[in-house]
């Protein structure tokens, strides 16, 4: 998950040898850096999956710096994708054009081309022209030809992770979290949603932390491809529509705001854009049918992040409450069920404005 600079403290300890001597390969080939072995490590905050930092070194010219990002990879991690087709996804889209540079890797983390753009807040999600540019880039990226096999990842993901989930799990939490129940839940939703023909190539963890702007082009980029994979990309967007109820640069990251959710309009103008962003007005028909498929994926999107996150409590060292936040989750999917999978009616948009949900 995405990072914001945090620059209060120097954490060069934290960053491995082996990493040293590459950062200091590529400082070497440019002329005006000062000294390259004298870098500057600058922690960004919010990422929940690796460590991030910003690497700067001091150039013969009076405040001018070189930037590079140093993704330590997070303990345990690996349960959640495959760390070798992350990077063969990683370098396809940045030959496309659409992301950082690969500049180097190491045995637990890699380097990349620091983009120099802003990585979005929380609010920004909800602004209208930003999630205007936010739709059409995502458009976009369900476009990326692939290499491979377009096989939906969801489904097949959903139970490894509970499979993973079960096993770490104590068995109060196996029962508090309704463990046993889940496997029919997939099996549910899969069966709802298998008409649904409508696959991409899928972002998957699209919260703000993940999206930057250049504020001059207004060019949007899209980063931190670890959990893409070809899916539906109504999964997508509701998932991006779920990241609107979290900021994860409070004093509690872990809490989600179900209020801010965004509503019927707020939605259907970000669908509008989505499908006609490469030109073509959609109907009000197929505005609906996305619609109405991004909300049941809602669901899956709950099962998703609260699998996720009982198994980071285990795996994972970084600072979060991560039970507190799979518990709202879990949470959320038992409430929204009832009305989701039954009748999408107005009633639906009408409790989800006000912030009340049916028990």
């Amino acid at each position: 998950m995405g990072a914001v600079e945090n620059p209060s403290y120097n954490k060069e300890y934290r960053i491995p040898g082996e990493a040293k001597e590459i950062l200091k390969s590529l400082a070497s080939k440019w002329e005006d850096v000062a000294d390259a072995s004298s870098l500057q490590v600058i922690p960004l905050k919010g990422a929940m999956t690796n460590e991030v930092f910003q690497i700067k070194w001091l150039t013969k010219t009076e405040n001018v710096s070189h930037k590079v990002l140093v993704r330590i990879y997070g303990e345990g991690v690996e349960v959640f994708f495959d760390r070798e087709n992350e990077i063969h996804t990683f370098e396809f889209i940045s030959k496309q054009g659409q992301g950082p540079r690969l500049l180097g890797r190491f045995s637990n983390g890699r380097i990349e081309e620091f983009i120099h753009a802003r990585t979005l807040s929380a609010c920004d999600l909800r602004d209208p022209d930003m999630s205007a540019l936010i739709a059409a880039k995502m458009k976009e990226f369900h476009g990326l030809e692939m290499p491979g096999p377009k096989n939906i990842s969801l489904w097949d993901r959903l139970r490894n992770w509970l499979k993973t989930a079960k096993r770490l799990c104590t068995p109060e939490e196996a029962k508090a979290y309704r463990l046993d129940s889940i496997e029919e839940e997939i099996s549910l939703l899969e069966k709802e949603l298998s008409g649904d023909r409508s696959i991409g190539f899928c972002h998957n963890d699209l919260q703000y932390g993940n999206i930057m702007i250049d504020e001059e082009t207004r060019a949007i980029t899209i980063i931190d491809y670890e959990y893409a994979s070809y899916n539906p990309i109504a999964f997508d967007i509701a998932n991006h529509f779920c990241e609107m109820t979290a900021d994860y640069h409070t004093d509690t990251p872990h809490i989600l705001d179900y209020s801010k959710y965004p509503g019927l309009e707020e939605r259907q103008r970000f669908i509008r854009v989505y499908l006609s962003s490469l030109g073509g007005q959609p109907s009000d028909n197929e505005v609906e049918q996305l619609l109405e498929n991004v909300e049941k994926y809602k669901l899956a999107s709950h099962l998703f992040w609260g699998l996720w996150g009982i198994i980071s409590e285990h795996v994972n060292e970084i600072d979060f409450d991560y039970m507190e936040y799979a518990r709202q989750r879990f949470e959320q999917y038992w409430l929204r069920k009832p009305a989701l999978l039954g009748s999408l009616g107005t009633n639906v948009d009408v409790v989800l404005a006000d912030g009340n949900y049916p028990v």
